[in-house]
């Protein structure tokens, strides 16, 4: 897919509505909100999850992070939470895409790809025609504690923008971006999308001034 000049900005681990509010009024496309996790920040309760989703204005995207790796229960968890994104966070082994998005009409699926070698861009080819868009963070699916989003490491961002230009379907970056590396991250990779979470937070909580710091480099 062709490079994007200007990236649309997802923010994610909103543990609030104060925080959808301002991550929104700084310019993000897109709300991340984490559900169970086995690791890493930003959890919150799926009751919370629906009152947010519920309450983000028309043209932003709320998309709900889930470890399920069961189709079914994926499809339980959405309706229950009533987001229009679903971001998978690990394999799908249980179940298909084609059997969600059957249950799910106009719910985007985002396929989060962990990537950690050449063996990730054969995985983002073979997932990519299944889904309508693909990220790329930095997880860890083989430690005994998954890694699976939220360790602010950045991975190998050539590898990301190969993967970018071989797929037919938007890419969005995430894993370690800053203010300091956002414009590096932009010309190396050339994503549909940005997705922060650690890079944007002091103490656990999102950072107006920093959030403000990345979109000012983000726009020059």
């Amino acid at each position: 897919m062709e490079a994007s000049a200007r990236p649309r900005v997802k923010i994610c681990c909103i543990s609030s509505l104060e925080e959808a509010w301002t991550a929104i009024r700084l310019g993000a496309s897109a709300l991340g909100l984490v559900s169970e996790m086995p690791s890493g920040p930003g959890p919150i309760k799926e009751e919370l999850i629906r009152e947010i989703a519920a309450r983000i204005p028309p043209g932003v995207a709320s998309f709900l992070l889930t470890s399920l790796q069961d189709a079914s229960l994926i499809i339980e968890q959405q309706r229950r939470c009533k987001v229009n994104t679903i971001q998978i966070v690990d394999r799908l082994e249980r179940g298909s895409y084609r059997e969600m998005r059957e249950a799910m009409p106009g719910v985007s699926l985002v396929q989060v790809i962990h990537v950690t070698g050449e063996e990730s861009l054969e995985e983002a080819r073979r997932i990519a025609p299944h889904v309508n868009a693909v990220l790329l963070d930095s997880g860890n699916q083989s430690l005994a504690v998954k890694e699976l989003g939220g360790t602010g490491r950045k991975h190998d961002w050539t590898i990301s923008r190969r993967i970018r230009e071989q797929l037919d379907v938007p890419v969005f970056l995430a894993g370690g971006l800053r203010a300091d590396n956002v414009r590096e991250a932009v010309e190396t990779v050339g994503p549909f999308g940005l997705d922060l979470c650690s890079g944007v937070r002091t103490d656990g909580r999102l950072d107006e001034q920093k959030l403000s710091a990345f979109f000012s480099e983000l726009d020059k």
